[in-house]
């Protein structure tokens, strides 16, 4: 097998999983039939697979080369994955062409690709992923307490920890003018920096404490309103000198994914303290940070068999526990606190229902159903078929990640049909 090294085609056994997905910009609609042209990114001109989208606008996982597990389990000066180079076409859409999609060993990602509709004026879209933060070279975090004073004049301080269903990412230093500002769903948003600064082949543990602390710095930004009361009109940064490394764009993978979507209603408290610690951290091999977590020392705990919560009290204290949101926005209707499953009813099965059915309606894979509030076969067959397109393991259970992966997935649909 090869991997992609620096530009430079390497001979290696291993190999990772790429899925692309491709949507519609305007529609949040999946678009069949799109042609995916992949390449080594050192080597773009040399197409090594074509693919087309389900109807699901899906490709399968696709094996791809990537370098030895090892790279990625210690610091180094090998870099730990392969960077693939995608060209994506479809009729009626302008072209997309994406370099630097990271694949790592033993491990499947998930590459979306959001196609604009068509204009006269259209040149297409062109991104490039950087370097993953444990291998390139960023700026460190600039300390900050991890606790804000609340209560001055003028100050906007949410009443209550809540989930947001968007933030506001500012692409570049806050006093940046010239970066960009993108709205994007928390949960998406919380993926991407993990998949940006850890690697997903570590211990579930270790990316589990990992994501709990990128979690809890995001809301002590958003129930703060940090930036928002320094008069900047974005939640969080993307600049790893004030907040965490965000990459527009960049493929997520499956292991952060699933944890992110099992526990992002948390994060981390102290006791008589309101608000979400803001939980700072380092690599701990380019920088150091005392007091703080740093992610190469999380990743020995892991392998030590540490748990999430005793990796956090390792670096942040003894003192430090998880929480849960009391609210979480976006979402028409809370999870009902169980599994449902064969033999539910009442109104949360018929809920649940009625948006999986409309989302049947533009995911045709998947059956459509009755909204009775009785939970059967055919229900149950219908979930399976949207957690196993939406990368949710496959039970046929709808838990708390099915519930709001279905709410957010209707949410999305039925808003853009709302505004056409």
């Amino acid at each position: 097998m090869n991997y992609i090294l620096h530009g430079m085609l390497t001979s290696s056994g291993s190999t990772g999983g790429l899925q692309v997905k491709v949507v519609s910009s305007a529609t949040n609609y999946p678009i069949e039939n799109a042609v995916i042209s992949i390449s080594y990114t050192g080597n773009p001109d040399s197409i090594i697979e074509q693919v087309r989208t389900d109807s699901s606008g899906q490709t399968e996982i696709l094996s791809l080369s990537a370098p030895p597990l090892e790279y990625s389990m210690e610091p180094g000066i090998e870099q730990p994955y392969s960077e693939y180079t995608l060209t994506v076409t479809a009729e009626g859409f302008e072209p997309f062409d994406i370099s630097g999609t990271e694949v790592l060993p033993d491990t499947n990602s998930v590459q979306e690709i959001r196609l604009d509709p068509i204009t006269p004026q259209g040149e297409g879209t062109n991104l490039v992923i950087p370097a993953h933060t444990l291998y390139g070279n960023y700026p460190p975090k600039i300390a900050e307490a991890e606790i804000k004073p609340l209560g001055e004049f003028g100050e906007i301080v949410l009443s209550r920890v809540v989930v947001p269903e968007f933030v506001v990412v500012h692409d570049g230093a806050p006093t940046d003018p010239t970066a960009r500002n993108h709205y994007v769903r928390y949960r998406d948003y919380i993926k991407n920096v993990a998949s940006s600064e850890i690697y997903a082949t570590w211990p579930e543990s270790t990316i589990t404490a990992n994501v709990l602390a990128i979690m809890s710095f995001t809301l002590n930004r958003v129930y703060t309103e940090w930036y928002r009361n320094k008069g900047y009109n974005f939640t969080i940064t993307s600049s790893t000198a004030f907040d965490h490394k965000w990459i527009n764009g960049r493929n997520i993978f499956d292991s952060i994914s699933l944890i992110v979507d099992e526990i992002f209603d948390q994060y981390l408290s102290r006791p008589d303290v309101r608000q979400p610690i803001l939980t700072q951290y380092c690599d701990g091999r380019k920088s150091t940070c005392p007091n703080w977590m740093t992610q190469w020392g999380s990743k020995n705990l892991g392998d030590q068999g540490y748990s999430p919560i005793e990796i956090l009290r390792h670096f942040y204290g003894s003192d430090i526990y998880i929480n849960t949101a009391e609210q979480i926005s976006g979402v028409p209707s809370s999870w009902p606190g169980y599994n449902l499953t064969v033999g539910s009813s009442g109104d949360k099965v018929r809920q649940m229902q009625e948006h999986l059915d409309v989302i049947a309606e533009v995911y045709t894979a998947i059956p459509r159903i009755a909204a009775d509030g009785i939970y059967g076969s055919r229900t149950q067959e219908a979930v399976s078929e949207f957690q196993s397109i939406f990368g949710l393991p496959v039970t046929g259970e709808v838990d708390f990640a099915t519930w709001y992966k279905i709410s957010e997935i209707y949410v999305g649909i039925s808003r853009i049909a709302e505004l056409t």
